[in-house]
């Protein structure tokens, strides 16, 4: 087993960390929020991709909480530059909360640098800009003061004695990244005999942008991030190994999750015509620590992919919750590189599309 692929294993192994729910924005199937987890990921493996990513969760004990990410990549000229390029990308997340319909809109553009490092390894560095809107409805909140005190009856013409908050709010945010990302494939296209690892650290709002519906000097806390995915097949058998870790520590919350996927090699594709398409099935778990045991399964089909995850909440909420914690579902479409065709084309091979 390669160097780089031992020590992906060993950090997932050896890392251990106490977790509670942080601020932001996140999914459970992290690894299909890239440019949510590190700007560096943009453009790593793919050409081209795409995502769609819906959430729902706590349905159980209130409200539904729902959210909605869209993320487009484009690596820029890199199948024609052997020692450098540079990829963008836009993504979109917004979610919607509660009674008081507390929202965010995050609207970010990315911009990476990827340098070869090594014959199957390339180092990148990412940069993120954008608006975090956040918004607030209380028209249809009731407050104490709006009771009788005697019968206990509610009165929607009593004044609340609240002080009304803004109903939004707009700050400019900023975040940056650093990733290494490594891939090898004997046959050009195998995930049976193929290797890729990701391994990196981000900083978001690194502004430290407001974060107040009112006067305060209340701001968002900085998010560190650090990630580390593998994928590593297994020729013998037919599937492939998916462990992974990400660890976010925001202000005084920290969150982390590992996991692991069994990828079963339903087709590999043919080595220099497109007659077949690769395709695979991935199941497994992830488990936030002191959160919830996540459940997951992905089904890919040559350039397509989708991703459906459970959250079985296990936290202290759980005598309200009854285990029911969210429904999170991932679209994905990319293009080569990536799993499959040329999985670990290096640049002293020959391409094929």
């Amino acid at each position: 087993m390669n160097r780089i692929i031992k020590y992906g294993f060993l950090v997932l192994m050896l890392i251990g960390v106490s977790s509670i729910k942080a601020q932001d924005i996140h999914f459970s199937q992290y690894t299909e929020a890239p440019v949510n987890v590190n700007p560096a990921l943009v453009g790593s493996s793919y050409d081209t991709r795409a995502i769609i990513n819906y959430r729902s969760q706590w349905g159980s004990v209130a409200k539904s909480y729902q959210t909605y990410g869209f993320t487009i990549e484009q690596s820029l000229k890199r199948l024609k530059l052997k020692k450098k390029y540079m990829a963008m990308g836009f993504n979109m997340y917004s979610d919607k909360a509660g009674d008081a319909k507390l929202g965010t809109l995050t609207p970010n553009l990315a911009l990476s640098i990827h340098t070869r490092a090594s014959k199957y390894g390339w180092l990148s560095g990412g940069v993120q800009a954008g608006f975090v809107y956040r918004t607030i409805d209380i028209s249809n909140l009731k407050w104490d003061n709006q009771y009788d005190q005697v019968e206990y009856l509610y009165n929607a013409n009593a004044p609340s004695g609240e002080v009304t908050p803004k109903s939004g709010i707009v700050t400019f945010d900023a975040g940056a990244g650093v990733n290494f990302h490594y891939a090898k494939s004997e046959r050009y296209i195998s995930a049976k005999d193929g290797a890729k690892c990701d391994i990196g650290f981000a900083a978001y709002h690194y502004n430290i942008p407001k974060n107040s519906f009112f006067s305060s000097s209340e701001r968002l806390y900085t998010k560190y991030i650090f990630h580390a995915n593998v994928d590593y097949g297994l020729k013998s058998v037919g599937i492939a190994l998916v462990p992974s870790i990400i660890y976010m520590k925001q202000g005084p919350n920290t969150e982390a999750t590992v996991g692991m996927l069994f990828k079963y090699i339903i087709e590999d594709q043919a080595t220099y015509t497109n007659i077949r398409n690769a395709s695979s099935f991935s199941f497994g778990a992830y488990y936030r620590l002191k959160d919830a045991i996540i459940p997951c399964i992905l089904y890919q089909k040559s350039k397509y992919a989708i991703g459906i995850s459970y959250d079985i909440n296990v936290s202290q909420l759980t005598p309200a919750s009854k285990l029911k914690g969210g429904l999170e579902v991932t679209l994905r479409y990319n293009t080569s590189a990536g799993y499959g065709r040329m999985l670990g084309t290096s640049v002293n091979r020959p391409t094929y599309k």
